[in-house]
């Protein structure tokens, strides 16, 4: 007989998690999903590519579909919503959210897929017209259709991090008059040190993306029913559009009264394997935690490729292979305008913060010898722990795409790699790509 496994939740986690059962387990596993969508594996990440003109369309934005997932032989249920989980009779509670008829379904194992939803403050005014997050298809939608809006002249970004810069960089090429607000006083402190980020805020700058860091929005004032200022603890500002970019939380509510264990966040606690702390209870994507090989520590990072992966090792270990997770490291990149900036593991606050002996390198260079007629500069910092002499993690900064090379710092976080070793790392050499002693080994090399 075989084992019956419901997933909820059918985004990256849930679908990864789906595909790597009904691909490899599909003689032993029944699998049933619920999801309350109408769509599933939309990349949100590219809302800006679509709002900024780069694709005309997003069809590209969707990699899998309801249908794809049944002609492989799940279960799929969309615009249903899992109203409750008993973890003791293993019995879920689901509404059909267009019948409203409730209905109970058991399970042998349960994946738990349901994700992230975008927080929103409980401030004066957030219920006007043209104050909306941006995550969902349907949220994309919307900010299509502003662009065609013409008394849309004004547009307001709460939130600095990597998806309200690049909204604010595509209705800047739209012609709208872009405010980005942020209560921390410099854009991306998460991911990078100041001197990054002050790298993209004159970026912004330069294109007449006004920044207002530093300031909290206290509330917003309408007319007509329509949102018409932004108002902060320090000054007013006309808007006709506020797009709310503040930070997800996980979508976990409905699990509280089930026995798991959460993270203060409300992530659930999972171990290597996306197990839970209840037996046949696995965890998946932004509901979940993940284990940091840089700080050593469970964490929440809410990125699609660790969606992805956590999904596909709950998808083999319910098919009962034992595949852990390989920890993470939070490897990210954002492109604004011709400034391409990425980064993994712990940048030098956030590891000082965990108290850490910090110690760091950093070299601004050409990638290519000086002969050569097409160059760039490349700015590097890699952060290191001064007792044990490992990498923590590293930050990287060009008007060119070097973002590959993130993958090797990447990799010697969660090896343990000591900045030492990296001084005599075999590289190759040749003009039309680097340096005889390029970049990063410069770097390495003046670590002390």
């Amino acid at each position: 007989m075989k084992k019956k496994v419901i997933v909820i939740g059918t985004n990256h986690a849930g679908t990864a998690s789906i595909n790597t059962m009904m691909d490899n387990y599909s003689d032993k596993l029944d699998v049933t999903t619920y999801d309350s969508n109408d769509n599933i594996s939309f990349l949100g990440c590219g809302i800006a590519l679509w709002v900024g003109g780069i694709i005309d369309n997003p069809d590209g934005l969707f990699y899998s579909s309801p249908d794809e997932l049944r002609k492989k032989g799940a279960i799929v249920n969309m615009k249903t919503s899992v109203e409750s989980v008993d973890t003791k009779t293993k019995t879920i509670t689901v509404k059909n959210l267009e019948t409203q008829e409730t209905i109970k379904d058991t399970y042998d194992d349960l994946i738990i897929a349901t994700g992230s939803i975008p927080i929103i403050p409980k401030i004066s005014g957030i219920e006007l017209e043209n104050i909306f997050p941006v995550k969902l298809f349907q949220d994309a939608h919307k900010a299509i259709e502003k662009l065609n809006d013409t008394s849309i002249k004004n547009v307001t970004i709460v939130g600095a991090g990597y998806i309200g810069l690049e909204l604010a960089e595509a209705y800047a090429k739209n012609g709208k008059n872009v405010t980005v607000i942020d209560v921390l006083e410099e854009v991306l402190p998460r991911y990078f040190d100041s001197n990054f980020s002050q790298l993209m805020e004159k970026k912004l700058k330069e294109n007449n993306i006004k920044l207002m860091l530093g300031e909290t929005v206290t509330g917003f004032t309408g007319k007509d029913g329509k949102v018409s200022q932004v108002i902060t603890n320090k000054k007013t500002i006309d808007s006709d559009l506020v797009i709310m970019s503040i930070g997800f939380r996980p979508n976990t509510s409905m699990f509280k009264d089930s026995g798991i264990k959460f993270m203060e966040n409300g992530a659930i606690i999972t171990d290597n394997n996306q197990k839970t702390n209840i037996d046949g209870v696995y965890a998946v994507g932004d509901c979940s935690t993940v284990y940091n090989n840089a700080s050593k520590q469970l964490s929440y990072i809410a990125l699609a490729t660790n969606a992805v992966r956590t999904g596909i090792v709950a998808g083999h270990n319910a098919g009962g292979t034992n595949i852990p997770m390989n920890g993470v490291q939070g490897s990210n990149a954002i492109c604004i305008y011709d400034l391409t900036m990425c980064s993994t593991g712990l940048n030098q606050r956030e590891a000082e913060k965990l108290g850490f002996n910090v110690k760091s390198t950093e070299i601004t260079d050409l990638q290519k010898p000086a002969f050569m007629p097409s160059n760039y500069e490349v700015t590097l910092k890699i952060v290191y722990d001064a007792d044990t002499r490992r990498v923590l993690g590293a930050q990287m900064a060009s008007e060119h795409d070097i973002t590959l090379a993130l993958h090797m710092f990447s990799l010697a976080i969660q090896e343990e790699v000591t900045i030492d070793r990296l001084k005599l790392l075999d590289l190759f050499f040749l003009p039309h790509f680097n340096q005889p002693i390029n970049y990063f080994v410069k770097a390495t090399i003046s670590a002390k």
